[in-house]
């Protein structure tokens, strides 16, 4: 009989045991931290939107994903009229965060149609959406066939002292076809020289370059976006859109400015009201959209001869409201989608310099560019100052409200500028009596300026705005 020997009695066995137990143990850990379920991805937008009305006959729809998906399909991005299936074409863009439904024929007039993306839609990750989501809409009775516009730019043009580590960025007036911008149609230039660099459609209808690496120091580079660029009815540009640039000669600090498109047009833009307790001063024209002209309260409005636009003693600028004569509906609902585009964007900017600094009490401190994240309200119980230089980007999220105590104020210094400070609301935004303010607000619901209250900036309220004897000047853009 053979005989083997004990692993009591054996040290090196006992090891050899020990070993292996620990590699198995370890491997399971392991396995079970790579087994955790990714996210599931969530259907942040589409178009056309939920109930909308007078959808063109030969509009293409689009479905946008918070997370890069796995290519959508016939059997995962559906279209029906009634319960008769509606045949189509369906392509991902390549950063995969955008799907299109293109149907083979014009779309019945004055019809209802209901599109779906299945619970079969998974991300690049493995995950599936949570449950299937549908949104319908009415069709009108003519197709689109006017072409689409570039309505705003960054850097602007003729800008100067760019930072070598920025994007570049167009927005367009109505939502494209993110399967026609990219970087072939959407293209950046130092002379004939052709800048690497990949093209990002959204979030709304604006669209980046970004740049494989920093760009040249004091240069004078050429933007442009050429007519294979498309919106989603397959309108062309009517012509290649051209814009430049010089850079400086440093890069800047914090994160990529947020893009406003044509809603930094306005110091003020909301889409329920507007109020003012006389005598208020706002530098800059204000919008409203789609609540009418009823709901600009306290201005003593005069409306032009064209019913385009109002005028007020209050306002250094123009009134506009959604139910004035033409263009400002359009304009004004391409503004509010380019405020909603710019709120999303920058609630959904990862990974903070900053988490929860202070608990969300700010008061007393100096507060260096970056991007800070806070999951309560934060206050301002004392003075704020920002310091940083002229390209430097701070952007401030928070779930909670923004409250700014009485007779506070935030300094800028070194340079840094309001049109580079972002605050992402998602509650509500106070500024106290004799308070004063910097940045651009990106408020999900109200913002109030208590009496005598100060602002240097623009609010871009997805609800209401009050000023109560307040000052209000927009920044350069």
């Amino acid at each position: 009989m053979t005989v083997f020997p004990s692993a009591s009695r054996h040290p090196s066995v006992r090891s050899s045991l020990a070993t292996r137990l620990g590699i198995v143990l370890l491997t399971l850990a392991i396995s079970a931290c790579g087994d955790s379920d990714p996210t599931p991805p969530t259907l942040s937008a589409t178009s056309p939107v939920d109930a909308a009305t007078e959808v063109p006959l030969n509009a293409t729809l689009s479905a946008t994903f918070d997370l890069a998906m796995e290519a959508l399909s016939g059997t995962t991005f559906t279209l029906k009229q009634g319960a008769t299936d509606v045949a189509g074409a369906v392509a991902t863009s390549a950063d995969g965060k955008t799907a299109t439904f293109s149907p083979s024929s014009s779309l019945a007039a004055s019809s209802v149609y209901t599109a779906t993306i299945t619970a079969g839609a998974r991300s690049a990750e493995g995950a599936n959406l949570a449950a299937a989501r549908s949104w319908s809409f009415t069709t009108g009775v003519a197709a689109d066939t006017t072409p689409p516009q570039v309505s705003a730019t960054t850097p602007p043009a003729e800008s100067a002292g760019v930072a070598i580590n920025r994007t570049v960025s167009v927005t367009f007036n109505e939502a494209m076809d993110p399967l026609s911008l990219t970087s072939a149609t959407f293209t950046v230039r130092q002379g004939s020289t052709l800048v690497p660099g990949s093209v990002v459609y959204g979030p709304g209808t604006s669209a980046t370059f970004s740049p494989e690496s920093t760009l040249a120091t004091s240069a004078l580079l050429t933007a442009s976006v050429s007519t294979d660029v498309k919106d989603l009815n397959g309108n062309r540009l009517a012509s290649a859109f051209t814009w430049s640039f010089t850079t400086g000669t440093s890069a800047a600090m914090g994160p990529a400015p947020v893009s406003l498109g044509t809603a930094g047009n306005y110091a003020i833009l909301a889409k329920s009201g507007i109020s003012t307790v006389p005598a208020s001063l706002v530098t800059g024209d204000i919008g409203l959209g789609p609540a009418a002209a009823s709901y600009l309260t306290g201005f003593s409005l005069v409306a032009d001869a064209t019913n385009v636009f109002a005028s007020s003693p209050q306002i250094v600028g123009k009134a506009y409201a959604a139910n004035y004569a033409v263009p400002t509906p359009s304009n004004l609902t391409t503004a509010v989608g380019n405020m909603e585009g710019a709120y999303t964007d920058a609630a959904s900017r990862p990974t903070p310099d900053f988490l929860e600094l202070g608990t969300g009490n700010i008061g007393g401190r100096t507060l260096a560019p970056g991007l800070y994240k806070w999951t309560s309200t934060v206050t301002l119980p004392s003075n704020v100052t920002l310091s940083g230089g002229a390209n430097d980007v701070w952007i401030f999220q928070t779930t909670g409200d923004l409250n700014m105590s009485a007779a506070q104020r935030i300094t800028l210094s070194g340079g840094a500028q309001a049109k580079n400070v972002f605050w992402q609301v998602a509650g509500r935004t106070t500024m106290g009596a004799g308070s004063h303010f910097e940045g651009i607000l990106l408020c999900k619901t109200d913002v109030t300026l208590e009496t005598g209250a100060t602002m240097n900036g623009r609010i871009l309220s997805q609800t209401q705005v009050a000023l109560q004897k307040a000052t209000l000047t927009q920044p350069p853009r």
